[in-house]
């Protein structure tokens, strides 16, 4: 969760009214959740994530779609809130931001790609197919979406049976083995 405090007065010209906006001190709350991109993706019927074709409008869009308090935020509170630069680079940080101490080998990775978690469109429905057959809770739709996604590929990689050694591996293996044990009861076999 991104707690936003918006202060009273920002510094953005309102060039219709000839004045600076001010509004009530508040604070937002916003979650980068699957939830969030759903609604976003029911408005513009285009997929949001690793989308790159993503404009300017469709991000401040989905910023909107991120508030979970308040509800009904104005137009012109939001305008107040997105207007500063430290506030967009804070939310575009905690949107980039893994939220996970979990990391994957490289092998893990080719892994996830070849079992379909690497497409190149993953909508929103796509994520909640994946909750369904890891039979993760839909609560975990209000969980921040890389986290969410974390699960979703551990879950894939535990559920992925161990792939088989070759037969010169499995040979290479046993002679490895054997090797040591002769050497640890002193025999020559």
């Amino acid at each position: 969760m991104l707690t936003i405090n918006v202060p009273t007065v920002v510094d953005v010209w309102d060039e219709t009214k000839e004045e600076f906006l001010s509004g009530e001190e508040m604070k937002v709350t916003m979650e980068h959740s699957l939830k969030a991109i759903s609604e976003w993706e029911s408005r513009h019927h285009k997929h949001f994530l690793h989308n790159k074709d993503l404009t300017q409008s469709d991000l401040i869009d989905y910023y909107q779609c991120m508030i979970v308090e308040p509800k009904n935020i104005s137009a012109k509170d939001f305008i107040r809130m997105i207007a500063d630069p430290k506030t967009s680079e804070k939310i575009a940080k905690y949107v980039n931001d893994p939220y996970t101490a979990t990391t994957f080998s490289e092998a893990q990775k080719n892994s996830i790609k070849s079992n379909g978690l690497g497409r190149d469109i993953i909508t929103a429905e796509i994520v909640y197919y994946w909750m369904v057959s890891l039979q993760i809770p839909f609560e975990c739709e209000n969980w921040n979406i890389n986290k969410l996604l974390t699960l979703i590929q551990v879950c894939n990689i535990k559920n992925t049976p161990p792939k088989k050694m070759n037969m010169k591996d499995a040979m290479s293996q046993q002679r490895s083995i054997n090797a040591a044990r002769r050497a640890k009861l002193g025999s020559k076999g």
